[in-house]
């Protein structure tokens, strides 16, 4: 089996791989063809059946794992396959873990950090609720380890969701030592607590895909209904201290239109605003960047509304 990082274009491919996304479209001449996503552990590839009636073809379906044959091609400066012949491949053929994109850095040693920063919040209450998740409920604890950060943008794989938290919070450290106005309980608090929606928002791998209660209420506003559960577990919680977490959490994708039911009016919440947007667009490069060589342009990205180089 070739891993979707290594491949180059010219490349003849035959293996198995997990079919994470299928779906059909016409040519511009009105001829039916298949668009494919393809994932393994290392990464995500477009793919093409451009005659889907083929004899070379079966009938397959999302989420199946597919042995392939075709050839890799260069469209737009992205690599995708044209797949000749594609059946279902039996459970005996394959390792599931084999399919799942998996953070690089060691899952405890993250977690270790986290509960650094989790024992650094000196404020009893908030101390507290952030421990109600962290340190008290081990479902959520193993779940919150394994779990991505996104379906595709930016930590879109096992351990995304840890990692980027962590790299959350390691800004925020930054910003703590610059920025005397910050207060670090809320900060850390606000920013531990940022994304854990994302738990229920996203389903587990192989799927990796949005459930019923993220497509209808987001990982926002799932976020703060598990603060809310947090801290009414806590007895004598402060109703401003609660409201200027549930605020920093709310806010902290600093935009309406980006998906944030409230504007940043506290520091805190302007600071979580840019760590998160930082870690989440520096690991959005860093993917782009994965596999590339030097001096060699990646294309119009609509994120970033430019082209795109790695630098020489």
């Amino acid at each position: 089996m070739k891993y979707i990082s290594t491949l180059k274009e010219g490349d003849s491919l035959r293996g198995i791989y997990l079919c994470k996304n299928k779906r059909s479209a016409e040519t511009r001449n009105g001829k039916p063809y298949d668009n494919l996503k393809l994932q393994d552990k290392t990464g995500v590839l477009d793919g093409k059946i451009w005659d889907p009636n083929s004899n070379g073809i079966a009938d397959y379906s999302d989420g199946d794992f597919v042995d392939i044959f075709g050839e890799v091609v260069s469209f737009n400066n992205n690599l995708q396959l044209n797949i000749k012949q594609l059946r279902v491949a039996h459970e005996d053929e394959y390792t599931p873990a084999d399919y799942m994109p998996t953070s690089e850095k060691d899952p405890e040693i993250m977690y270790e950090e986290i509960i650094g920063f989790v024992e650094e919040i000196e404020n009893p209450y908030l101390s507290q609720a952030v421990k109600y998740y962290f340190v008290d409920d081990e479902e959520f604890i193993k779940v919150f380890k394994g779990h991505s950060a996104a379906k595709t943008v930016h930590h879109g794989f096992a351990g995304g969701l840890l990692e980027h938290t962590l790299g959350v919070l390691k800004f925020c450290r930054y910003m703590l030592g610059a920025y005397p106005i910050l207060k670090k309980d809320l900060l850390y608090a606000a920013a531990l607590f940022h994304d854990i929606g994302k738990v229920k928002e996203l389903s587990d791998f192989p799927e990796n895909d949005y459930t019923d209660e993220g497509q209808l209420l987001g990982h926002i506003i799932i976020g703060v209904e598990m603060i809310n559960k947090a801290i009414d577990s806590i007895e004598g919680f402060p109703p401003v201290v609660a409201n200027e977490l549930k605020h920093c959490v709310l806010a902290h994708h600093g935009e309406l239109e980006y998906g944030s039911p409230k504007k940043p009016a506290l520091a805190e919440a302007f600071a979580l605003n840019f760590a998160d947007c930082t870690d989440a667009r520096m690991q959005t490069l860093t993917e782009l960047f994965k596999g590339k060589e030097g001096n060699e342009w990646l294309g119009y990205n609509r994120l970033f509304e430019s082209n795109i180089r790695r630098t020489i």
